[in-house]
């Protein structure tokens, strides 16, 4: 029987998102639908909790280089499919700020922990920044991987791309087109251009994720709430508690080429900026250093976790 919410593969199944690799696959129940996780392979309840979230277009696979380092590391970490993504149920609703904290918030209580260090690339990165927002107590730190904070968001340079994302219809059939051809193109033009990501292997992987229907429509939505969220009253609701200042030990990872994101975006602004910060450039590095650069990365968030 398929599950609820599930999208279906040319063979259908969801079997192209559940690569094998050096963890453990996983679902769980969680705010209301089932989510997936890839897990480390010592994965228990008694080591802190490191969940990793992934940027728009990508999926947990995002993570494959940083989950089995983690894991080594003596922490137990998890790499989430997000609401509409690979795996995890496709719901047509659920895509706000607010659902986002919500849905990791009660991911970490149904793994069985009441908190976590929260590390999140681009949309993960904000939804890492909307968890905080919503329930600072179930976070014992933030890792930042190219994401701005949403209060100093980078309209000039983000903005156009969140604006075109905004129409109807039209961005989910190019997203389908000439088999996720798009896809691989948003994945070059991010990276520096003397990156060897993504490989033909890379690229086809996150074309066949996002064009497991209705994940294009699902990922887009994050943006879109964001966007007309703006002159709404959930925006200004939002905007209220992103000014939770930050208590918690915060690490900010950006690709010195990256073309999207200055790092003056990636904090909010004062007086709700977090007293213990730590930045790192990663050279040579586009707007996906975690893949770009995974080696210097997993050094960089190696060293902000607690030994």
């Amino acid at each position: 029987m398929r599950r609820r919410g599930r999208p279906a593969a040319p063979d259908g199944s969801v079997r192209a998102v559940l690569i094998d690799g050096p963890w453990r696959h996983r679902d769980l129940t969680a705010n209301g639908i089932r989510f997936h996780l890839a897990t480390g392979e010592r994965f228990t309840r008694d080591r802190p909790l490191v969940l990793l979230l992934h940027g728009f277009g990508e999926f947990w696979w995002a993570w494959r280089h940083q989950l089995p380092i983690l894991d080594e590391a003596g922490v137990s970490v998890a790499a989430l499919d997000l609401r509409g993504y690979g795996a995890t149920d496709k719901t047509p609703r659920g895509y706000r700020p607010s659902v986002t904290g919500a849905d990791i918030s009660a991911v970490i209580r149904s793994l069985g922990f009441s908190t976590a260090y929260v590390i999140g690339h681009d949309w993960g990165g904000v939804a890492a920044w909307s968890t905080y927002a919503y329930e600072p107590e179930q976070v014992d730190g933030l890792a930042i991987v190219a994401a701005p904070h949403p209060l100093r968001f980078p309209w000039p340079s983000m903005g156009p791309g969140l604006a075109w994302f905004q129409l109807p219809i039209l961005p989910e059939r190019v997203i389908m087109a000439r088999d996720g051809a798009y896809v691989e193109w948003l994945l070059r033009r991010r990276t520096a251009p003397v990156s060897a990501f993504p490989s033909t292997a890379d690229a086809r992987h996150y074309r066949q994720a996002l064009r497991l229907w209705p994940s294009p429509h699902c990922a887009l939505e994050y943006l879109r709430m964001f966007g007309r969220d703006q002159l709404r009253a959930a925006g200004r609701d939002y905007r209220q508690a992103l000014r939770t200042p930050v208590r918690v030990p915060v690490l900010t990872v950006r690709g010195a080429a990256d073309r999207l994101l200055p790092a003056s975006a990636m904090l909010p602004p004062d007086p709700y900026a977090p007293p213990e910060h730590r930045h790192v450039e990663i050279p040579g590095a586009g707007h996906l250093p975690h893949e770009e650069s995974p080696d210097a990365v997993s050094e960089a968030l190696l060293d902000w976790l607690p030994a």
